[in-house]
């Protein structure tokens, strides 16, 4: 999976790198600019670990753009930052952080919280793939309501358009139904039989 990483301090940003490329493909930005230049580039990340201080755009500022995109609704976000207080932290989770860590983090505590995010992205992703499938299916599911006009004599339906069309044609139009055709005992009886016999004594 793919993550973006954005830190200012390149010390810090090597560090992280380096504990997480072993497990991701790690993209790595100096500025929140950069950041969500990134963000909106096709094949993007959908993991992002922000700082929260950084040039030119900070990692609230980020999380916010982020959020007012709705096609981006599944980007997940940590924020890393000094600041420990309650309403920081509440700050970044009202700027759309899905997750915080306090600078300096362990490592493994790091690496839980960036797999939570995986994780998260990943149910996600196969969520989205479940709706769009039944979407699918339910798109492909046509169903017949309501007063069908039908002539009494040729059996012909009235469409939609104040066309009469055969009843088979009407209803592949409108439904999954495929259809073979035969000749019942009845019709056989009636119309085929008389038409046999009387082909055979012309032929005779």
């Amino acid at each position: 999976m793919k993550i973006l990483l954005a830190e200012d301090d390149p010390v810090f940003a090597l560090l992280l790198r380096r504990l997480l490329e072993g497990e991701y493909e790690v993209s790595l930005v100096r500025d929140g600019a950069e950041a969500w230049e990134a963000l909106l580039a096709e094949g993007a990340p959908q993991l992002a670990v922000l700082d929260w201080l950084m040039p030119r755009m900070d990692g609230i500022e980020v999380c916010r753009r982020v959020r007012r995109q709705p096609e981006m609704a599944s980007t997940y976000m940590i924020l890393l930052t000094s600041r420990d207080h309650m309403k920081d932290i509440l700050a970044g989770f009202e700027a759309g952080a899905d997750d915080y860590l306090v600078k300096p983090c362990d490592p493994e505590e790091l690496r839980a919280r960036v797999r939570v995010g995986r994780r998260v992205v990943e149910l996600q992703g196969a969520l989205a793939a479940h709706v769009a499938k039944l979407q699918q299916a339910l798109a492909s599911v046509r169903q017949l309501q309501g007063l069908l006009p039908i002539c009494s004599y040729c059996k012909r339906i009235r469409n939609d358009q104040n066309y009469w069309e055969q009843l088979e044609t009407y209803l592949s139009d409108h439904t999954e139904a495929l259809f073979s055709h035969g000749i019942c005992p009845s019709c056989y009886q009636k119309i085929m039989k008389p038409q046999l016999e009387g082909a055979t004594a012309d032929k005779s």
